[in-house]
């Protein structure tokens, strides 16, 4: 199967086991893995590190700087209880990795993901780094097959793997057997970096360039391991009240659009972020009036299988297929439908923040929070505690035709019933900035900010999306913030700062946000 899938013979020269490899490395080296949102990562290469880091006892003694397009697999989680990560970035998943953030003992910088290989590529994260030395020294990168060329074919997702090709000394392919060839289904752009970059020359989902697997100096390949293991992704949480309402509230605000004539029937490209009730979304267009729809997207999950089977999707573009085992089985088994209306994109492509405003592309992204004038919390809870990062859902935030952001209106806690309220009177930490969000929507309801003042955005978002029991004591913040503005004449964005955060600070002396008295 290796000698099928390597179709430039010298390669087969270099051939070598995962343990070959392991004394190539040194502690303080930097390197750059494929993968984005736990798939398409190198499995076998990193997982005999992490062994022999255990075997020799050298926790702490062989730490790397890791850069991944986005998070990795669950490699990366254990490289991080085994304290082989000094700096990381752009995006993580796992808490292993997020405890050793907090922890203090990981530093990671978290960066929009379609400026993160760009800003590799300018050096930006190799300055300590004396002038002649590479920006990484190694790149592993997993490959579903390997060209007469000696070019490399990527698995399940591209992300920044052109740009760690383009900047490593040594590369190291991990030729994955055990999952089907991905060959013809992606579309790579190699890095370019300015004062000269064209322009990307997309104006459709389904236009590409014609490079179909990442070039890389055959001098630079220093091994070829197989690797025999498939990504392991968990299963979805199926769409609950909560998310289903949710949905309904979103395809209503669409249909409405379209009746309104500020959108076609098949609206325009959809893009749509990861987890239960991005999934519920998408179930929710399955059983919509809406057809001939497309995606530019950053990652595709099962649900978007549905879309394609019922004949509402008619492509889609993304960096990566992150699907569960039944929807990788469903994925190959029906390979000819699927791989015909799908395109995988370097994550500088699929993020540009150009060609989402050129394709007017319809943004959908979960926060932690949302603040009473549409700021946006998507990363550090209570203001500090990070969980994945940023990810792409600015690039899409920031630039797309309509930008919503949808959330159940609270979180359910063991101190209460209630639970955390999502709308809040300030964001305790910044993401999305009101300038960026056309809708807020909830469990409870849709709140349509555009044109919108501050305080009219104030008191839709209050009134559609607060739960209940939060909606009284938002008005009351509200209401006062207005009388002190009133008086102090700064009546724009009325705020009482020494309230602003009061919400937080109850949750954390008392464990519930509901203030009972602001004096």
């Amino acid at each position: 199967m290796l000698k099928q899938r390597v179709r430039y013979a010298p390669y087969l020269q270099r051939v070598k086991t995962a343990a070959d490899v392991v004394p190539m490395f040194r502690t303080g080296q930097s390197l750059g893995w494929s993968g984005f949102t736990g798939v398409g990562a190198p499995k076998v290469v990193p997982q005999a590190l992490a062994d022999h880091v255990q075997r020799e006892n050298l926790q702490g003694k062989l730490r790397f700087d890791l850069f991944v397009g986005a998070s990795a697999g669950p490699e990366e989680s254990r490289w991080a209880e085994l304290d082989m990560i000094a700096r990381r970035s752009p995006h993580q998943v796992g808490k292993p990795i997020a405890n050793a953030i907090n922890d203090g003992r990981i530093q990671f910088f978290d960066k929009h993901l379609s400026m993160f290989p760009q800003d590799l590529t300018y050096g930006f994260y190799s300055r300590h780094k004396p002038r002649d030395a590479p920006i990484l020294d190694f790149a592993i990168i997993e490959a579903t097959a390997i060209k007469e060329d000696g070019s490399i074919v990527p698995g399940a997702s591209v992300g920044a793997s052109p740009e760690f090709v383009a900047v490593a000394e040594k590369v190291i392919i991990e030729v994955n057997t055990a999952t089907h060839s991905f060959e013809g289904i992606h579309d790579i752009d190699m890095p370019i970096n300015p004062p000269h970059r064209p322009p990307y020359p997309y104006t459709t989902v389904d236009q590409r360039c014609g490079v179909n697997a990442i070039p890389v100096d055959p001098a630079k390949v220093v091994a070829i391991v197989e690797s025999d293991q498939r990504d392991k992704v968990p299963p979805n949480h199926p769409a609950d009240t909560t998310s289903r309402a949710i949905a309904s509230h979103l395809v209503e605000f669409l249909e409405h659009e379209v009746t309104w004539g500020r959108m076609p029937k098949s609206l325009h490209p959809l893009q749509s972020g990861i987890g239960n009730i991005a999934n519920a979304v998408i179930e929710g267009l399955t059983s919509s009036s809406f057809k001939n729809l497309t995606v530019w997207t950053e990652v595709l999950q099962d649900s978007f299988l549905d879309l394609f089977q019922n004949g509402s999707l008619d492509y889609a573009t993304a960096t990566s297929i992150r699907l569960t085992e039944p929807g990788f089985k469903r994925f190959f088994d029906h390979w000819d439908e699927f791989a015909s209306k799908l395109c995988l994109r370097s994550q500088v492509v699929s993020n540009s923040p150009e060609l989402i405003r050129r394709l007017g592309v319809i943004a959908m992204n979960t926060p932690v929070e949302v603040d009473i004038y549409a700021h946006a919390n998507s990363t550090n809870v209570s203001g500090s505690r990070m969980l994945n990062g940023l990810g792409g859902s600015a690039d899409f935030l920031r630039n797309a035709k309509l930008s919503i952001m949808h959330a159940p209106c609270s979180r359910p806690t063991k101190t209460d019933p209630t639970g955390i309220s999502t709308i809040v009177p300030m964001a305790s930490h910044v993401d999305q900035t009101e300038h960026d969000l056309d809708v807020v929507v909830t469990d409870q309801g849709l709140a349509d900010l555009r044109g919108l003042s501050p305080t009219e955005r104030a008191r839709e978002i209050i009134q559609h999306c607060a739960h209940p029991e939060y909606q009284p004591i938002l008005n009351d913040y509200l209401e006062r913030s207005e009388f002190y503005a009133r008086k102090n004449k700064c009546m724009h964005e009325p705020h009482m700062l020494k309230h602003a955060h009061q919400f937080h600070i109850n949750l954390a002396e008392k464990g519930t946000m509901k203030v009972k008295s602001w004096d």
